[in-house]
């Protein structure tokens, strides 16, 4: 089970901080990746991070989103600096089995991960 929280109201600039709780899982056998849904548009990878540590960004947040994870505390992270009027969005953690601790694998396809936690909601004002 995952669950996703951290959303909230911020003005153009600012920054918040997402967190996925996981449960139930081995996380050193997952990948990790946040996935943001705005208004009438289709959900977009947003990042992701592998078993090993590996990162893969959208182009959209580069520079300005850092995903991260602790697996002892079976958390998961995205911060997000700089928040545009266009990162407003409901945003979603998923998990997929990556097969080993070392694994490299990222995604930023959401058919590629079978376990979603339920969104939270950012919104940044202009």
């Amino acid at each position: 089970q995952l669950q996703a929280c951290g959303g909230g109201v911020v003005q153009t600039g600012g920054s918040l901080r997402l967190s996925c709780v996981a449960s139930g899982y081995n996380l050193a056998y997952y990948a990790i990746g946040w996935f943001r849904q705005a208004p009438g548009k289709e959900r977009e990878g947003v990042s992701c991070i592998s078993s090993s540590h590996n990162t893969t960004y959208a182009e959209s947040v580069k520079g300005r989103f850092t995903i991260s994870r602790d697996n002892d505390k079976k958390t998961f992270y995205l911060q997000m600096n700089n928040l545009k009027p266009e990162d407003t969005a409901v945003y979603y953690c998923a998990a997929v089995w990556s097969g080993s601790p070392s694994s490299i694998y990222t995604s930023l396809s959401q058919r590629d991960f079978r376990s979603w936690g339920q969104g939270t909601l950012v919104t940044v004002s202009s």
